[in-house]
């Protein structure tokens, strides 16, 4: 009787899957199972598994992805987290740079990454409490979903939580790291040249934002992994639901 349930339940995530759903094409191969002679010990990948198998990769990416960013250069040394000068003072980055000021000009982008970085690890236990209150419709959403369906839940679920943390934490890190001195520095320079006038700026707001950005692409990229290399399925679940 369970193994029928089992089945019935596979079988509706097979009518229900798009043949290119990505992440879990090699996965809904292995869930028909092939029963011998009505011996019902055979192994048969279960729908409890599946969704215990993608908490445990929404659970290895996170962590994976938060890791990266905490560590110093996490943001600022790759080139798709890095947060750069923001838009509307661009034009003090350029002037300052002409007249040999370009120091105060890198000083205030690495020091605003590094208040990034001290950031990052408030995220993990918003996405702790996301995996752990995903419900059936959840999984069988991102199971049936587009290729970044699993960062996308997360996103939808912890952005405005992970953003409310880490506002203060940016705030209280661009103090420490020294990000608001080089910002009133840098803008104190630029005014003292003639017939120049710079846009106001949340400097919180914008590290801030930019800080969830990158840490979502981060996760998206360590989810990519998950789906498509076997070494990234570092636990035996993972491999069992994910694996070729």
């Amino acid at each position: 009787m369970k193994i029928k349930i089992a089945l019935i339940s596979v079988l509706s995530f097979l009518i229900a899957s798009p043949a290119n759903s990505g992440m879990f094409d090699d996965f809904m191969e292995k869930v028909s199972p092939t029963l011998k002679g009505g011996d019902t010990t055979e192994k048969v990948l279960s729908l409890a598994d599946t969704i215990s198998g993608l908490k445990e990769a929404l659970s290895v990416g996170t962590g994976n992805a938060v890791g990266l960013l905490s560590k110093e250069d996490g943001y600022f040394g790759n080139e798709l987290t890095k947060i750069l000068m923001p838009e509307k003072i661009q034009n003090v980055a350029d002037m300052l740079r002409k007249v040999g000021m370009g120091s105060q000009v890198d000083t205030f982008e690495l020091t605003m990454n590094r208040a990034a970085e001290q950031a990052a690890p408030k995220a993990k236990e918003f996405f702790v409490d996301a995996i752990k209150e995903m419900t059936f419709d959840d999984a069988k959403k991102i199971l049936n979903g587009a290729d970044t369906e699993a960062t996308d839940y997360l996103k939808a679920k912890t952005s405005e939580k992970i953003y409310a943390a880490f506002k203060p934490t940016v705030s209280s890190s661009l103090d420490q790291v020294g990000a608001t001195k080089a910002y009133k520095d840098m803008m104190a320079s630029f005014a003292n040249l003639p017939f120049m006038s710079a846009q106001s700026l949340d400097l919180d707001h914008y590290v801030t934002d930019k800080a969830l950005g990158g840490l979502f692409l981060r996760v998206g990229e360590e989810e990519a992994k998950i789906r498509s290399e076997p070494t990234a399925r570092v636990t035996g679940l993972l491999e069992k639901v994910f694996g070729k």
